[in-house]
């Protein structure tokens, strides 16, 4: 695990040049979806677009023009607002093509990745004005070793249990202070295998989805270690190591698969 989180933090630092290009690409290309590379590396074509509103969900922040996705995301996004019981705040998914994104996510590059925020309040239909300034709220302790127990209730577990049980699920980070408070709970519980501590993640839980059928060019994420993650490793987000990450060292920054290029420039 920790391996993994210090190669995710060189390709934090490796923002390709051609960000603005993925950016201000106002629609996805045609033909059948199909995902290519990583999500930390890649992109989509023939994405599809989650609409604005609908049963159990809001989208938030849909300026950004990110709500755009592989139709697997699209539907799970969906059928879990209904079964989730809640109002849901949508964030990012990704962008018409995918890519990377000028600011904000190092990932979401590939239509399979969601972020659901976890505030679980009773919410009016808003304009989609209205809903561009929402501020989000931290579940975390200050010093992150804990979720905060004035916000944080059994039913944000429910919810992220409910997320990680769900078919298609590939893995869901959260704040390593919400992973230790749902140790504390629900420890040796199977779905906690598909929760993972990262950086940030103290407002809402991102939720990424398997590589889809059709999909060749996919590459999935690293392994999960077995288990329910809930042992000695979790002690690292607390270190001073992942407290102040070291800069990326100097070199040439990843490169996109050459596929995607055929997708940003076509039709």
């Amino acid at each position: 695990m920790v391996k993994a989180a210090r190669v995710l933090l060189l390709l934090l630092c490796a923002l390709p040049a051609q960000a603005q290009s993925w950016s201000t690409t106002p629609r996805p290309s045609s033909g059948p979806a199909r995902v290519i590379g990583t999500t930390g590396l890649g992109c989509i074509a023939g994405a599809v677009e989650l609409p604005p509103e609908g049963p159990g969900y809001q989208v938030v922040r849909l300026s950004r023009n990110r709500n755009w996705g592989h139709p697997d995301l699209i539907r799970f996004i969906q059928s879990f607002a209904q079964r989730s019981g809640q109002d849901l705040w949508i964030g990012d998914l990704g962008q018409p093509r995918g890519g990377p994104m000028p600011f904000g996510h190092a990932s979401h590059q590939a239509g399979i990745d969601v972020d659901i925020w976890l505030d679980l309040s009773r919410k009016p239909a808003m304009s989609r004005p209205s809903r561009e300034n929402i501020p989000e709220t931290s579940l975390v302790l200050r010093d992150q070793s804990a979720v905060d127990p004035a916000r944080f209730t059994e039913a944000h577990a429910r919810l992220i249990r409910l997320a990680a049980s769900s078919s298609g699920v590939e893995r869901i980070f959260v704040n390593h202070g919400i992973k230790r408070s749902l140790c504390a709970l629900h420890r040796g519980e199977p779905w906690l295998h598909f929760v993972r501590p990262w950086f940030g993640h103290d407002s809402h839980m991102h939720v990424r989805l398997r590589c889809p059928a059709g999909s060749p060019d996919c590459r999935p994420g690293p392994a999960i270690p077995a288990g329910d993650g809930c042992d000695a490793g979790l002690d690292w987000w607390l270190s001073d190591a992942a407290r102040h990450p070291r800069p990326r060292p100097p070199g040439p920054r990843p490169q996109l698969p050459a596929a995607c290029m055929a997708v940003l420039q076509a039709p």
